[in-house]
């Protein structure tokens, strides 16, 4: 079920366990580089049909993003956890972006966002015994470069198949970093897990030591 149960680190206070609704390799490094033990569960939420629904019920991106980590956290059910949930949209100019379905997508959306300033709503929520006992929405705002279409060809080619892990088509922690003109807010919360709200709120919880 998980693939991390060890002895929660010195930063932690034992008896208190974290669990991280998502398998995301980038979420596990952010919350590891922080010096937090935790195991990792896949979420089984149909991410797909609380989307429909958010754009039926016209929900903002930051609201749909919310209502993905909520339902991720719910449906990992560990007595007693405390349990991460995230997820984020991706909006520019009123349209969502959703992850890119293959490699011809992801060149339509990187041809779509250059030379223009987009927004990430990553949401993180926490919940214990299917009870939400915090949320927080950060919105990092990222312009893109005119590149060329020399570049977006160079891009793709060394990217490859990781462009499709991503809303945007890029990870700001790679190759995708030469896409940008410039990058406001949250490090992190562009890697898609806010972490300083999230680790204040743990404080709170009685999960970290203060």
């Amino acid at each position: 079920m998980s693939d991390l149960v060890l002895k929660p680190t010195p930063l932690q206070n034992s008896g208190h366990e974290l669990v991280l609704a998502s398998t995301s390799a980038t979420r596990r490094i952010v919350l590891t580089n922080a010096g937090l033990t935790f195991s990792a569960v896949a979420s089984m939420v149909d991410e797909d049909v609380l989307k429909t629904a958010g754009k039926k019920e016209g929900w903002s991106p930051s609201a749909t993003a919310l209502r993905l980590a909520e339902a991720k956290a719910l449906s990992v059910e560990q007595p007693d956890a405390f349990v991460i949930g995230a997820d984020q949209m991706l909006s520019c100019q009123g349209v969502l972006y959703d992850k890119p379905a293959d490699m011809t997508a992801a060149r339509h959306q990187l041809q779509t966002l250059r030379g223009q300033t987009h927004s990430l709503h990553t949401a993180v929520v926490v919940c214990r015994n299917g009870a939400v006992l915090w949320q927080h929405v950060s919105e990092p705002k990222l312009t893109m470069r005119r590149f060329s279409d020399a570049f977006l060809d160079a891009y793709l080619q060394e990217e490859g198949a990781r462009c499709l892990a991503s809303v945007g088509s890029y990870r700001v922690e790679g190759p995708g970093l030469h896409l940008f003109a410039a990058i406001e807010g949250d490090h992190t919360a562009i890697l898609g897990l806010p972490l300083l709200p999230l680790l204040t709120s743990l404080r709170e919880m009685g999960v970290l030591i203060s």
